[in-house]
């Protein structure tokens, strides 16, 4: 004759099914897609008028600039102060506003020659996904973001040549340009 379980056993037993199937769910679902949603934030002017991170799916986005280059490329507008992350087919899959230093690069063609994940910036701001890509009068410029999101504080002098951005934006720049990534500045 079989002996039959205690009670305990059976509800520690399903416990611990119960619980190894939920964690494997969890490990599915964080490598899954994540939703998102538009986020309102200060503009970096003086002004206290909001606006949003714009992507090309929303009516008011700017429009990629003319004669930016083809295939898979950062564009970079000193004029606009915007970036755009452009695919392979040509097509910006996301837009974003920058705050540029006060060293900025010629308009032209490069390419992303160094990636440092976190570093004390210039200004001795603490700051994210440092994305290098030339340098002017002895002056690197980067793409970058503060780690506690803030916008940079006025350079009083000095010779700056971080581009940074909101840090979701420089979250979304870190995870599409790679060491090489094409990188073309317009006006």
């Amino acid at each position: 004759m079989a002996a039959r379980l205690p009670s305990w056993a059976w509800v520690t037993g399903l416990t611990a099914g119960a619980t190894a199937a939920v964690v494997a769910l969890a490990v599915q679902a964080d490598h899954g897609p994540h939703p998102t949603a538009a986020v309102t934030r200060p503009s970096a002017s003086a002004t206290a008028s909001p606006h949003a991170t714009l992507t090309p799916r929303e009516p008011s986005a700017p429009a990629l600039p003319d004669e930016s280059g083809e295939g898979r490329r950062i564009v970079y507008s000193l004029g606009e102060k915007r970036i755009w992350l452009v695919d392979a087919t040509g097509k910006a899959s996301r837009t974003f506003t920058v705050w540029p230093g006060t060293v900025s690069p010629q308009p032209g063609r490069y390419s992303i020659i160094k990636r440092t994940q976190s570093i004390q910036g210039s200004d001795g701001v603490q700051i994210e996904h440092i994305m290098y890509f030339t340098k002017v009068s002895g002056v690197n410029i980067a793409f970058s973001n503060a780690l506690d999101g803030s916008s940079p504080p006025p350079a009083n002098g000095q010779k700056l040549g971080g581009i940074r951005m909101h840090k979701e934006d420089g979250a979304a720049l870190w995870a599409f340009g790679d060491q090489g990534t094409r990188v073309t500045v317009v006006k």
